[in-house]
C-alpha cells in the first residue's frame, strides 16, 4: 500500500495582506487617502507618508494628526477538487483599530516630520474550516483506501487556522526647500514585524470496511490514526509470522527433507499457516513445494514489512497537528523625495528602497516541523516608486493623480503551499484619480478611484497567498472646525477580479481553484496645529 497521506500537516504560512497597496505594502495611511485615494502630491499633514518633500509648503508651526481605520476583508476560495466535502472556503479579517499618526515641525525652509502606522499586514485572518490545501489530502484517503481493496466512502476532520500579521513602521524625515519651486526630503523608516500563526488539524476520521485490522472496522466512522496504527500492528504480525514459518521450512530442508516435497505433505497446521500467510499477500499456495513456499514467504515478509512502514507513516501523518508560533524581525527603509511647485500644479516624487527583513521563529508548538524555534526566514518589503500630481483647477476644485510601482520582481517570495516557486511576471502598478471640492471655506467633499494591477504569475497563487487585480472607490469629507483643527472622514470599497488556477492531480485529474476577495474601510482622522 502506498503512503496515503502525503502532507496532512500543510504549510501554516500567511503572507501579509495589504489592504490598499502592493502585495505587501499598505498605502492606506490616512483618512484623507480613504476619502480620495490619490495623495502622492499631498501638501497636507499626511504628506509625512505620501510626499515628505511637500511638507515645506505648510505654514510655520507644529502639527499633529491621528487617524484610525476600521477594516473588513473577506477572502473566498472555491476548489473544484472532486473529493472535498465542501468546495467553498472563507477567511474573514476584521480590524477595528488600524491607527496612524503624523507630526511635523515646520520652520522657514525646513520641515522635520515623524510618522507611525502599520506599513504591512495589520489584521487577523480566521479560516474556521481550514483551506483546500489542508483538506484535499484528507479527502483523498477514502478513494485511496478503496483502491487498495479497503472499501471507504467518507471522511471528516476538525480544521482551524488563524494567522495575524502586522509590520509597524516608525519614520523620520527631514525636508528642505531649495527655493520656492523645489523641495527635497530624506528619511528612514524602522519596520518592526510580527506574525503569529495558530492552527490545528484534528480528529481525522474515516469509515473503512476491513475487519482484518480489528472488529471495529466494519464501515463505521473511526479514527484514521488508529486504523493505520492497527494496520501497522497487523502487518508487522504477518511479517513476523511469515519469517517464522519460512525459517521452519528452511530448517526442515536443512534437516534432510527434500525441497521438492509437496507442501500438502506437511502437517495440516503448517499447510494452513502457509496458505493463510501467502493468501494475505495475494498468492495462491496450491501446488507449491516447501522450497518455493519458504522463498515466497520470505518475499512476502518483506512486502508486509514495507506495507507496515507505510501504515505507520500514515498513522503519524493523520495524527493531530498543531502550530503555535510567532515570528519577529526588524528592518530599515531609506527613502528620498522631491516636490516641484509650478503655480497651480504640484508634483510629488518619492522612492522607498527595498527593506531587508529577517524574521525569527519563537515556536511553542510545531506539530508540522515547519517552524523550528530560532530559525530565520526572509520577508523583504519591495522598493516603491510613488509619483503624484495635484492641480488646482479653481479656487474650489482640486484634481489629483497618483502612480505607484512596487518592485516585486526584486524580492525573493519563496515557495507556496504547493511547493511552487512564487514568481513575479511584472511589477505591481497602481493608478489613482481623486478630486476634492470646497463647498465652503470650512467644508469640502472628495472622491477617488484607484485601479490596481498585480504582476504575479500563476505559480505564485495558492489558497494561502494570492494577489489579484482590483479597483477601489472612495469618498468622504473634511471639516475645518477652526484655524487649527480639521476632521476627516471617508469610506472606501475595493472590488477584486476573481482569478482561477488550474491543477492536475495524478490520481483524480484536472480541477480549478478560484480566488476572490473584498474589502471595506471606514476611516476617521483629526489634524491639529498646536502652534
Amino acid at each position: 500500500m502506498k503512503k496515503l497521506v502525503v502532507l496532512i500537516s500543510g504549510t501554516l504560512l500567511l503572507v501579509n495582506s495589504a489592504f490598499a497597496g502592493g502585495i505587501l505594502t499598505n498605502t492606506n495611511q490616512s483618512a484623507q487617502f480613504v476619502r480620495m485615494l490619490s495623495r502622492n502630491a499631498s501638501t497636507d499633514l499626511d504628506a509625512v507618508y505620501f510626499n515628505p518633500a511637500g511638507l515645506t509648503q505648510l505654514n510655520n508651526g507644529f502639527y499633529f494628526g491621528l487617524h484610525n481605520q476600521t477594516i473588513f476583508q473577506t477572502r473566498t476560495i472555491n476548489s473544484e477538487f472532486p473529493l472535498l466535502n465542501t468546495h467553498d472556503y472563507k477567511g474573514v479579517t476584521t480590524i477595528p483599530a488600524f491607527p496612524t499618526a503624523f507630526a511635523v515641525y515646520k520652520l522657514d525652509n525646513w520641515a522635520f516630520s515623524a510618522g507611525f502606522g502599520p506599513n504591512a499586514g495589520g489584521g487577523t485572518a480566521k479560516y474556521k474550516t481550514g483551506l483546500p490545501s489542508f483538506e484535499k489530502q484528507i479527502s483523498s484517503i477514502p478513494a485511496l483506501l478503496t483502491s487498495k481493496k479497503i472499501p471507504t466512502s467518507n471522511y471528516s476532520s476538525d480544521i482551524n487556522f488563524e494567522g495575524s500579521s502586522v509590520f509597524w513602521g516608525g519614520q523620520l524625515n527631514a525636508s528642505y526647500a531649495i527655493n520656492k519651486m523645489i523641495s527635497i526630503s530624506a528619511g528612514v523608516r524602522i519596520i518592526s514585524a510580527n506574525n503569529k500563526y495558530n492552527g490545528y488539524i484534528k480528529n481525522i476520521i474515516v469509515n473503512p470496511t476491513y475487519p482484518a485490522f480489528g472488529a471495529s472496522y466494519t464501515g463505521g466512522m473511526v479514527s484514521a490514526t488508529k486504523f493505520f496504527a492497527d494496520g501497522n500492528t497487523f502487518l508487522k504480525g504477518l511479517a513476523t509470522n511469515s519469517t517464522t514459518v519460512s525459517t521452519g521450512l528452511t530448517t526442515a530442508i536443512s534437516g534432510g527433507t527434500p525441497a521438492t516435497t509437496p507442501l500438502s505433505a506437511l502437517p495440516a497446521a503448517t499447510v494452513t499457516a502457509v496458505t493463510q500467510l501467502l493468501g494475505a499477500a495475494g498468492i495462491n499456495a496450491t501446488g507449491m513445494n516447501i522450497g518455493t513456499a519458504a522463498a515466497t514467504l520470505n518475499a512476502a515478509a518483506l512486502g508486509f514489512s514495507g506495507k507496515a512502514a507505510e501504515m505507520e507513516a500514515n498513522s503519524v501523518g493523520t495524527a493531530d497537528k498543531e502550530v503555535d508560533t510567532e515570528q519577529t524581525g526588524t528592518g530599515f527603509t531609506p527613502m528620498i523625495g522631491i516636490d516641484i511647485t509650478l503655480d497651480k500644479l504640484n508634483i510629488g516624487l518619492k522612492y522607498e528602497m527595498q527593506t531587508i527583513l529577517k524574521l525569527t521563529n519563537a515556536t511553542k508548538v510545531d506539530g508540522t516541523g515547519l517552524f523550528p524555534n530560532g530559525d530565520k526566514t526572509r520577508s523583504d518589503i519591495p522598493a516603491v516608486l510613488a509619483a503624484g500630481i495635484g492641480y488646482k483647477a479653481t479656487e474650489a476644485l482640486k484634481i489629483t493623480g497618483s502612480f505607484n510601482m512596487y518592485f516585486d520582481k526584486n524580492v525573493n517570495w519563496g515557495g507556496n503551499v504547493y511547493k511552487e516557486l512564487r514568481t513575479i511576471d511584472k511589477n505591481y502598478v497602481e493608478l489613482a484619480l481623486g478630486a476634492e471640492y470646497k463647498l465652503t471655506d470650512k467644508f469640502l467633499i472628495s472622491a477617488g478611484y484607484m485601479n490596481s494591477n498585480t504582476g504575479v504569475s500563476k505559480q505564485y497563487q495558492s489558497d494561502f497567498s494570492y494577489s489579484i487585480d482590483s479597483y477601489t472607490v472612495g469618498a468622504g469629507f473634511q471639516w475645518k472646525l477652526n484655524e487649527k483643527l480639521a476632521l476627516d472622514a471617508g469610506i472606501m470599497k475595493s472590488t477584486y477580479k476573481d482569478d482561477t488556477k488550474s491543477f492536475t492531480d495524478a490520481t483524480f485529474g484536472n480541477y480549478n481553484e478560484t480566488y476572490g476577495k473584498s474589502t471595506f474601510v471606514f476611516a476617521f482622522g483629526i489634524g491639529y496645529k498646536i502652534f
